[in-house]
């Protein structure tokens, strides 16, 4: 079983507020709020299920150029809890020392945020996950934290697929038995249900 049973969990996203956005210089917020956050290569589609989360269409900037998101972006959600936007990595066109500083934006923000409640990391269902993908998976888990892992763009693979697909992703990244994955596609809002479960859950 890679997914959570669908319960038809529906979330009412009232309202959606860019809160702050954080530079490599910039310190963190000491917020007060639950947060979640979502991590993932440049263009594993972050923006797209974050916008999806929000129940907006292009709230959180989607880009035709990967690598875009150089910013922590909180987004405040019904003034109850903070999606947290991280940088995305293993963008090629970057200097080596511009990853290294984005890195060091996410290994500070897992550190240090004191109310990071879950961390969602993104990999693409079409591909076996990357040296990246899994370095960020033992970095997260390393934060004492067990990420959701999100199987993106499930509608560029066919239903016959699926089940191979996941398999691959979670032996691949060395997910426990317990791990969770979630197939979830931008266009169909498969998936959808499951994540507000989680989001649900935390906030209770």
């Amino acid at each position: 079983m890679y997914t959570l049973p669908d319960r038809g969990v529906e979330m009412v996203i009232k309202s959606v507020n860019l809160e702050t956005v954080v530079g490599i210089n910039s310190a963190l917020p000491e917020n007060t709020l639950p947060e979640f956050a979502f991590a993932g290569k440049s263009n594993v589609g972050k923006s797209s299920l974050i916008n999806a989360v929000m129940n907006r269409k292009a709230y959180a900037r989607v880009s035709g150029e990967p690598g875009k998101t150089q910013t922590i972006n909180y987004y405040n959600i019904n003034d109850a809890f903070y999606l947290v936007d991280l940088p995305g990595y293993g963008y090629a066109k970057v200097s080596q020392s511009t990853k290294e500083k984005w890195g060091k934006m996410i290994e500070r923000y897992l550190k240090r945020s004191r109310q990071l409640r879950k961390i969602f990391l993104l990999v693409d269902i079409r591909h076996e996950p990357s040296a990246n993908d899994k370095m960020m998976y033992d970095w997260i888990v390393a934060t004492c934290f067990e990420p959701v892992v999100i199987a993106t763009k499930a509608d560029k693979i066919k239903r016959s697929q699926l089940q191979k697909q996941l398999k691959s992703i979670k032996e691949g990244l060395g997910m426990s038995k317990e791990g969770i994955l979630i197939p979830f596609s931008a266009e169909t809002k498969q998936g959808l249900e499951e994540i507000y479960e989680i989001l649900e859950n935390d906030l209770n």
